[in-house]
């Protein structure tokens, strides 16, 4: 599963990152180094531009960096908290859940992370790990592309004209090489190369990218941080950096977290 991970660029970089216009209009704040669901986050788009009358043409496609809420609500949902339990979902399954396959099949997006975190059980503790590019991969300070899905959604009684809300969820696969003896999921991370592609809204199978890049997974180094992740209010820089032998490990505190 992916239930908390980290991000510390601004808008206006992460744009720039991504080649795409930034969108978010100050609805994201940061740096947070300890994001959870329901925050809202950075999300990566394509989509065709509409011309006056509202028609989209087909012939080009106009990048984005938006604002989404974490926990994806379906468009036919009937109340805005189903997406507390929707913050991952399973490559395996994507395609063919009611609350993701509409989204999959051309509501793909990017969620931009410095990395992400994960807990080892380790008797009766819960020691927290971050996943991250590695110094010596040549990819360090460069975000990691999580493969999300977005959607829209509006209460049936908005009004006419009302903004609807835009949530996303992280796609997970199973773990892979050393990340395995950490959890048996992880966010799927999407190499430069396949960015296009996944974010093609024509493109409406994406089973062949549902496969982690090995150059990814090479490039990807896990540390042991401190304890205080484990506590949303907590959100400073300090939370990713390297720690061994903590003399205790604190509670969790994971609010709306979903194994998936």
């Amino acid at each position: 599963m992916c239930g908390r991970y980290a991000l510390a660029k601004d808008p206006a970089d992460l744009a720039e990152e991504f080649e795409a216009q930034d969108a978010t209009d100050g609805a994201v704040e940061g740096p947070e180094y300890n994001v959870a669901p329901t925050l809202t986050v950075p999300g990566v788009v394509d989509r065709h531009p509409r011309d006056d009358s509202g028609t989209p043409d087909p012939s080009t496609l106009e990048r984005s960096l938006r604002a989404m809420r974490w926990g994806l609500v379906p468009s036919w949902a009937k109340d805005e908290s189903v997406g507390n339990r929707l913050i991952n979902a399973r490559a395996e399954s994507l395609t063919e859940k009611p609350a993701f396959r509409r989204a999959a099949a051309s509501r793909r997006c990017l969620l931009p992370a410095d990395g992400w975190y994960e807990w080892l059980r380790d008797g009766g503790h819960k020691i927290p790990y971050f996943m991250t590019y590695s110094q010596s991969s040549g990819l360090a300070g460069h975000p990691l592309a999580l493969a999300g899905l977005w959607e829209t959604w509006r209460p049936r009684s908005a009004e006419k004209g009302t903004a609807p809300l835009v949530s996303a969820t992280v796609v997970t696969v199973a773990s892979a090489g050393p990340l395995t003896e950490i959890h048996n999921r992880m966010p799927l991370v999407l190499p430069r190369e396949r960015w296009a592609e996944w974010l093609d809204p024509d493109h409406e199978d994406p089973t062949s990218l549902l496969t982690p890049s090995e150059d990814v997974l090479a490039a990807i180094e896990m540390r042991q941080v401190s304890s205080k992740v484990n506590n949303v209010r907590n959100h400073g820089a300090e939370l990713v950096e390297e720690v061994h032998d903590q003399p205790e490990q604190q509670g969790l505190d994971l609010e709306a977290v979903n194994p998936s």
